[in-house]
């Protein structure tokens, strides 16, 4: 999740915790233990893409890094605070790093929270941003941290918020499985066979869904909407996985397609191939869209040396985007 989803959430369990012994300090130590786990976007600035995304979410939002690190932290917080019990700035710590790759493990992206093993955990409820999430979440954070420490209100509004978030959050499971059960009906009744469904939510709502279907030689892509009267229309991707040629076979190529999950397309312009990742969709809702959300160059140095570049985002086209996200929010 965003930053400052992470913040709210590490400030409330923090609260929650150690509240009524340090106050708001708890929400001060919560909030900064729920960023330290996002401080891995920094192997970006020290190595190749590939290597870097493989990276992201991994070790630091696992359960290990959580036992690890939580008592290392707590132990320093305790030497220099007036309140000195080191195993309940431990629990702070620990509540608060856990909990952060627990909600990412429910985005898209997912999470590593059994690293060191390779298993990713992607729920794809909620997308990475959702105000509908954050926004009541800080706002009773905000209420709380506005109460005296002993009080019963600071408490009742804390645990507020998070049986609100926690509550949507579960909500997000059942309106991810009425949607694939819209995309699933309509693939029927146009008798299109496929190989799997993967489903996710539109950015910043839980009301949109898109879709990517598997078929033999394309990948379908697909949106629905609850406000939808008319029949999902789906635009065809060719895979063209063959444009990679002798490439499929290079490293760096395959644990980019592992990266991905197998959701991608190669296109080709100007003598160039790019590696387009379907997991996050387009930036736009045209049907002839090929702007992808993560789209990466793909060049090879004389050495043979591989290399993925991400092609960067247009300010215009995510502009463009949020205002048709509404529109289509709304129904076809």
């Amino acid at each position: 999740m965003d930053s400052l989803t992470q913040i709210v959430l590490g400030a409330a369990v923090g609260e929650a915790i150690l509240g009524k012994k340090v106050g708001n300090k708890a929400i001060l130590y919560g909030a900064i233990a729920g960023t330290l786990p996002d401080l891995d976007v920094l192997a970006s600035y020290f190595t190749d893409t590939v290597t870097a995304l493989s990276i992201h979410r991994g070790f630091t939002h696992s359960i290990l890094f959580s036992v690890l690190f939580a008592p290392i932290f707590g132990w320093i917080v305790s030497r220099y605070e007036k309140y000195k019990n080191f195993k309940n700035w431990s629990w702070l710590f620990f509540g608060a790093f856990i909990t952060h790759p627990i909600l990412d493990a429910h985005t898209t992206w997912g999470t590593q929270l059994f690293w060191p093993f390779d298993i990713r955990l992607a729920f794809k409820t909620i997308f990475v941003v959702d105000p509908l999430y954050t926004l009541p979440f800080l706002v009773f954070l905000i209420l709380a941290f506005k109460q005296k420490r002993n009080t019963n209100k600071r408490s009742i509004y804390n645990k507020t918020g998070l049986i609100i978030s926690t509550t949507y959050l579960a909500l997000t499971f059942l309106l991810k499985a009425i949607a694939y059960k819209q995309f699933k009906t309509d693939l029927e009744s146009k008798n299109i066979t496929y190989l799997q469904i993967d489903t996710r939510p539109a950015p910043l709502s839980t009301i949109l869904w898109s879709a990517n279907v598997e078929t033999k030689d394309a990948y379908l892509l697909g949106n629905y909407s609850f406000f939808d009267s008319q029949p999902i229309t789906f635009i065809n991707y060719p895979k063209n996985h063959d444009l990679l040629g002798k490439l499929k076979t290079n490293p760096k190529v395959k644990q980019m397609i592992a990266i991905s999950e197998g959701w991608y397309t190669i296109s080709q312009k100007n003598g160039n191939l790019y590696f387009n990742d379907l997991r996050f969709g387009l930036l736009n809702f045209n049907p002839d869209a090929t702007n992808f959300v993560f789209q990466y160059k793909i060049e090879v140095d004389i050495t043979g040396k591989v290399n993925f570049i991400e092609v960067p985002k247009n300010k215009k086209d995510g502009k463009k985007m949020l205002s048709e996200l509404w529109t289509r929010i709304k129904g076809n």
